[in-house]
């Protein structure tokens, strides 16, 4: 895949760089802004070298035309502050605001384009409407860069389709990603284990489908592990469960055990009355879960034993809370895990955090990005690639050098 160096002499040119934006906000109050700081690297080295530099991603959800709750103002405003540098901000995303915005950009400029989901030609599914929507953008490049992990996972207009019609390169972003991702998954050093948290089983399925041919290990915590408790025919009150999984469940235990990869699962949980930080709760075996309560945290002794067996390890993948962190009464439990992979990486162990809710978990309860090997800005994609499915947003690079 070509690399920013290959794109040749940028002074002057206009560069689209497709980034990761996608923070969360309180109003307009950016709550984390890790997403724009992996992002400034590559905007940094295109600004020096002389590039006009024209910053597109997306925001949120919103339903193919602008809504105000969406709008990347807050963002620029932000990366501006991080750049050091004024950046110019288009109030819509090919319209005359981001072609006058674009044509005022000097060598070194930056600018952001509005959201690109407030046109319907970024994420449609008929190639004619995203195709149109890529020619519009590509008419404000002269090359573009994709430096948004996140999104690679999607055959979007401003991730696939725009690498068709200008010269294009992966940003360092994306390079970082994808070489952390290979030693995951190309002859990982041993010990490895992998950390799977989070809601639902049925969001992991593929990915716990291919690790049971890598890892050695499988630590599985947060709300997913019900389903695997009550798989082996224990109570699980009225903790999460998803009980159409529980055959495909059956048949990752006991093909585990038949291939020796070790499948660890709390032996306690915090289990509670509700959903609630204020509800009454209390921490019991993980095999006999009271059917009026559900388990919102792994317990203090499952956290010693996940801390135990992640000591020894040389590669650690860790997607996924272990339970509902973001109230104080069930954050110990992602805690001890952050904890553990600090120390394994002080071991020299490679420890990736697997974005999402994993990277905001971390950041909320202290720790520093440093801490780690590396945490990726794109949970969804960093688990379809370990899935080993085609990112288009990748392979779009290889059918290009074809």
């Amino acid at each position: 895949m070509k690399t920013l160096a290959e794109l040749g002499d940028l002074r002057g040119k206009r560069v689209l760089v497709r980034s990761d934006l996608n923070v969360p906000l309180d109003g307009q109050t950016i709550t984390d802004d890790g997403r724009i700081r992996a992002s400034l690297p590559t905007i940094q080295q295109l600004s020096e070298a002389g590039a006009r530099v024209v910053v597109c991603a997306h925001l949120g959800r919103p339903k193919g035309a602008p809504d105000p709750q969406y709008s990347l103002a807050p963002v620029a405003a932000r990366l501006g502050e991080l750049l050091g540098a004024e950046v110019a901000f288009a109030s819509d995303t090919v319209g005359e605001s981001a072609r006058l915005t674009v044509e005022g950009l000097q060598d070194g400029g930056v600018a952001l384009l509005e959201n690109l989901r407030f046109n319907p030609g970024e994420t449609s599914k008929d190639e004619g409407e995203r195709g149109a929507f890529a020619d519009e953008l590509a008419g404000l490049a002269d090359a573009y860069v994709s430096d948004g992990f996140g999104v690679v996972h999607r055959a979007q207009a401003s991730v696939y389709d725009i690498a068709t019609r200008l010269p294009a390169a992966m940003g360092g972003l994306v390079q970082a990603e994808v070489d952390v991702l290979q030693r995951l998954t190309s002859d990982p050093e041993r010990p490895y284990a992998v950390v799977l948290g989070g809601a639902k089983v049925s969001d992991k399925l593929g990915v716990i489908d291919n690790l049971l041919g890598t890892a050695d290990r499988l630590l599985i915590g947060g709300g997913m592990v019900f389903t695997f408790l009550k798989a082996q025919g224990h109570e699980v009150g009225k903790s999460l469960l998803e009980e159409d999984q529980l055959d495909t469940v059956t048949e990752y235990l006991e093909r585990a055990q038949r291939d020796g990869v070790e499948i660890v699962l709390p032996t306690d949980v915090v289990a509670a009355t509700a959903f609630s930080a204020d509800a009454d709760h209390e921490v019991v075996a993980a095999d006999a879960i009271p059917a009026d309560r559900m388990g919102l945290d792994i317990g203090p002794e499952s956290s010693r034993l996940f801390a135990d067996k992640l000591a020894d390890c040389r590669t650690v993948f860790w997607n996924g809370p272990m339970g509902a962190f973001e109230m104080a009464p069930y954050a110990a439990g992602t805690e001890a895990v952050g904890r553990a992979l600090v120390e394994a990486t002080k071991g020299g162990a490679l420890t990736v955090v697997g974005g999402g809710d994993s990277a905001a978990a971390v950041r909320q309860l202290g720790f520093a990005d440093s801490d780690f090997g590396h945490i990726s800005t794109g949970g969804g994609a960093s688990l379809e690639y370990l899935e080993g499915k085609e990112l288009p947003g990748l392979s779009v690079f290889d059918e290009q050098e074809g």
